[in-house]
């Protein structure tokens, strides 16, 4: 049995001789060697004088269900001294105790959970940091006791098939002084886990699955046998406290926390862990039929081209507190410009719809790389760019839309300056809702009309990137109403322009058809995409799918903002999603904290068909991801994309003579 100690370690350090445990990566400048004044300097730092209290403190935990017993006491000692008075005002808790959202819980000094506090999200997903799997969990959970103490039961054994395993709304876990050596890597369902205490155990390695729970805010693996660790628990990149002290661990490891803390040792693993093999490449699956595939091989008049759209995720915004769990390399804009291109490569889509696009990145890298392999360009930055510092100027980020100019000549562009578009819109109020909401998102969307340069079929693309922040959900429905409107009408101008004259037969071609002409916009092909901040069943995405939305749907949040008959939400697009006889995607933002549905390719389905829908990254990979970006994928988001083919124009009919009546 172990006995508080006032010395840093009841181990002896081990010669530093700049093993660093944690694979063929050396340390950081300095510790390789030992530093030999480090160690006793750090010794005193606070951060340090914190990991040896709780160490001591963890010793005392060695009675059976001691944590347990404690709270037991405490509750009963409280509820016989007063009892409490509750504000009527107040409002109802989230059900079991779940966060709220955008939401995460805090450690308090003895290990529990205070009250959350607001987590700030990136903003290219719709959901605040947590909160989607804790919503999740909330719908799962039989019970309302979110922590267990197994702690010094004698546990030799804890096996895969567990049923420990099955709490997933664990959000602290005692297994603290028994006798386990191994803990199996099925731990790592207990996604929600804030707290996991392993101490005093007999463990000489702990599995580098532990790096998939990235809720974890305090590890403590006090007094056991470790001399190192994997390096995967650098996507651990909120923990505040990893308990190490009563292990021999290696010497360049312990003087990394003893000097810098906690989440400098975290970094460092992070940024040292080798690199995942890639996924297989992503694959296109076909919605045709072999008799369809077959009939279009054979159709020289087939017209088939393709979409991908993608949120790259701007330099500004790839910071390493919003993506602690990326190493620092592949966070880098250097690293990731270089793996969008290959990205962007690997699928040949004559039309890319980017989203999140640096204004001086446009300029300086986009159109020039795009532009040597055959893409010209529409281009816009969000109307902050107006601002007159220079620097600032180049990174603000907007949306492109690239295209094969050997394909398609451009008609026409137009910005969807969302703001100046209320503004100016006699469907919309201006009421204080108006200027303290839509008015402040600076989103936009752009517009580009083209003809195939073969034979004068029309299209037109149009590419938004909404608003974010999931307390504006009525704010996404008001910019989609105002960019569909906007997409009416170019397209009835569009429509309304003459068709060019035929193009003149080459030698041993038959007469080409004459270009199509359009008796209305709805005729005219029509693409949407972008990034809109929306999953299926939210009221964006019906009202894109249905053409209409009631002004009192919940998604408008009781505001007001158009006439009351409601004319203003309604398009006649016939707009489909992509992948909506497919089913929707599992996923197209995917962090540590969120994984949904928010970016898609919408098409005319009366005036094109979809050929095929870019599919899901690997299951298998996806297993053991933490989340985006990582190596392989250069931003948050993935892209979509689908291959589509023109409907045959219908000939239009002739006009019927007038009836003749007997005399």
């Amino acid at each position: 049995m172990h006995h508080p100690q006032n010395s840093l370690s009841h181990y002896p350090s081990p010669p530093q001789n700049g093993t660093l445990g944690v694979g063929a990566h050396g340390g950081p400048p300095g510790l390789g060697q030992g530093s030999p004044q480090a160690a006793p300097q750090a010794a005193h730092a606070p951060h340090w004088q914190t990991q040896l209290y709780k160490f001591e403190l963890s010793r005392t935990f060695r009675s059976p269900h001691h944590r347990a017993r404690a709270n037991a006491m405490a509750l009963r000692t409280v509820s016989k001294q007063a009892i409490p008075i509750t504000n009527p005002n107040k409002p109802p808790p989230e059900p079991n105790g779940a966060p709220k959202e955008g939401a995460s819980p805090q450690l308090t000094e003895n290990g529990g959970t205070a009250s959350p506090k607001p987590v700030e999200d990136h903003p290219s997903s719709t959901v605040g940091a947590g909160s989607a799997q804790q919503r999740q969990q909330t719908k799962t959970r039989n019970s309302t006791w979110t922590s267990l103490d197994m702690g010094g039961v004698q546990l030799k054994n804890l096996p895969p098939t567990s049923g420990l395993f099955s709490f997933t709304f664990l959000v602290n876990l005692y297994l603290n002084h028994n006798q386990l050596s191994v803990i199996p890597p099925e731990i790592t369902r207990l996604k929600s886990l804030v707290v996991l205490d392993l101490s005093g155990n007999q463990l000489q390695h702990v599995p580098p699955e532990l790096g998939m729970l990235t809720q974890l805010k305090e590890l403590l693996l006090f007094d056991n046998h470790l001399t190192s660790l994997p390096p995967e628990l650098g996507t651990l990149h909120q923990l505040q406290t990893l308990g190490i002290e009563g292990n021999p661990l290696d010497a360049s490891l312990k003087a990394i926390i003893q000097k810098e803390g906690t989440p400098a040792l975290i970094s460092f693993l992070r940024d040292s862990c080798p690199m995942r093999p890639p996924p297989p490449p992503r694959q296109w699956t076909s919605l045709l039929t072999d008799a369809e595939h077959e009939a279009i091989k054979s159709d020289p008049n087939a017209e088939i081209f393709r979409v991908l759209s993608f949120n790259i995720l701007c330099e500004k915004a790839a910071t390493e507190r919003l993506y602690g769990y990326t190493p620092s390399w592949a966070l880098a804009w250097e690293y990731r410009r270089g793996v969008i291109m290959r990205e962007i490569a690997k699928h040949d889509a004559d039309f890319l719809c980017l989203q999140e696009v640096d204004n001086g990145q446009y300029e300086d890298f986009f159109s020039k790389n795009l532009g040597e392999v055959g893409y010209d360009s529409v281009y816009w930055p969000k109307s902050r760019y107006k601002i007159k510092n220079e620097v600032d100027r180049r990174t603000v980020d907007g949306c492109a839309i690239f295209f094969r100019k050997d394909k398609y000549q451009l008609i026409e562009r137009h910005l969807v300056d969302f703001i100046a578009k209320a503004m100016a819109s006699p469907d919309l109020k201006k009421t204080d809702d108006m200027f303290n909401r839509v008015l402040i998102k600076d989103n936009m969307a752009v517009i580009a009309l083209f003809e195939n340069r073969e034979t004068g079929t029309r299209l037109i693309v149009a590419n938004g990137h909404l608003t974010w922040d999931t307390k504006f959900s009525d704010v996404k429905l008001v910019q989609t109403a105002l960019l569909l409107d906007e997409v009416e009408k170019v397209a009835d101008n569009f429509a309304r322009y003459p068709p060019r004259p035929p193009r003149s037969p080459v030698e041993g071609e038959s007469t080409p058809r004459p270009p199509p002409t359009y008796s209305d916009g709805t005729k005219i092909p029509t693409i949407v995409a972008g990034d809109f901040n929306s999953m299926p069943g939210s009221g964006v995405y019906d009202y894109l799918s249905t053409g209409a939305i009631a002004t009192d749907h919940p998604d408008f949040l009781s505001h007001k903002y158009g006439k009351t008959d409601g004319d203003w939400l309604r398009h006649r697009l016939g707009l489909k999603s992509a992948y909506f006889d497919v089913g929707e995607a599992p996923f197209t933002n995917f962090t540590s904290t969120y994984q949904g549905t928010l970016d898609y390719v919408w098409y005319s389905a009366s005036t094109m068909s979809v050929n095929s829908v870019l599919d899901q990254i690997d299951p298998a990979y996806m297993e053991k991801a933490v989340g985006f970006p990582d190596p392989h994928h250069p931003s948050d988001h993935i892209p979509v994309g689908a291959e589509f083919r023109m409907k045959p124009q219908r000939d239009p009919q002739p006009p019927r003579p007038p009836p003749v009546f007997p005399s």
